[in-house]
């Protein structure tokens, strides 16, 4: 499994973000195969992890061409600096959310 973490420092966010934002994170997942999407947003700081079986689907992701548009208008416009990731995770821990039953 892979991980894509994607760090950005905010230039501008608007509402033109939120919708691209929406629909490629729906494309990941229905088109490429992304397992997981988790976005976070602190102060002028977005963090995105996306979730990947293999290497060659977040190639395939990043070529996407509403992909390389987002790409374009974050380097031109939303994002004063950006930095992307991209790792294997060797090991996984995770503790399931409990549900109380009635």
């Amino acid at each position: 499994m892979y991980a894509v973490i994607f760090i950005a420092e905010w230039n501008t966010r608007d509402a033109q973000y939120e919708a691209m934002a929406a629909k490629l994170r729906a494309i990941a997942v229905e088109k490429y195969g992304c397992l997981d999407f988790v976005s976070i947003t602190d102060g002028e700081r977005e963090i995105t992890i996306s979730y990947w079986s293999d290497l060659r689907q977040i190639q395939r992701w990043k070529e996407d061409p509403l992909h390389r548009k987002a790409q374009h208008l974050g380097r031109t416009q939303w994002y004063s600096s950006y930095r992307v990731e991209i790792v294997q995770i060797r090991r996984r821990y995770e503790m399931p959310s409990s549900t109380s039953q009635s």
